[in-house]
């Protein structure tokens, strides 16, 4: 019995975060505003959970911010979203949606106008397992 038990908690660690489809298209609203000002950036470190690469860049038109990824880079998880966030591992974030590609350029929204001295941080996370994949400091 003890045997059959480890089994199941070994197979459940095992596919808890295993990797998982995510499509590489890029859409048309994934290119950049060139006309927006870079505010900004940072470079992606891997997770415990993850391995992420690429660039982070936050651009401001007006009062419209927007947070590209850049020659982006994450190994395939389940539940994987974008955040920016107070701490490296989150309790205090926006969730700026759901991870449309494990690579390329992607362009999200980020709504309304968060104070970037609080929320320094970009994360992708795995929500369902609260795993952190890669973060970046915005500097």
């Amino acid at each position: 019995m003890k045997y059959l038990f480890q089994l199941i908690v070994l197979v459940l660690l095992l596919v808890s975060c295993s990797k998982e489809k995510v499509t590489s298209t890029v859409a048309a609203m994934d290119v950049p505003d060139t006309t927006a000002q870079l505010k900004y950036s940072g470079n992606f470190a891997n997770g415990p959970y993850g391995t992420t690469s690429g660039t982070v860049k936050i651009y401001a038109k007006e009062t419209v911010y927007t947070l590209v990824l850049d020659s982006f880079m994450v190994n395939s998880g389940p539940d994987l979203h974008v955040y920016l966030s107070k701490e490296v591992q989150p309790l205090n974030f926006l969730d700026l949606g759901v991870l449309r590609s494990n690579s390329g350029v992607q362009v999200y929204n980020i709504n309304g106008m968060p104070d970037f001295k609080d929320f320094k941080y970009a994360l992708i996370h795995c929500q369902q397992f609260n795993h952190l994949f890669g973060s970046a400091i915005l500097q």
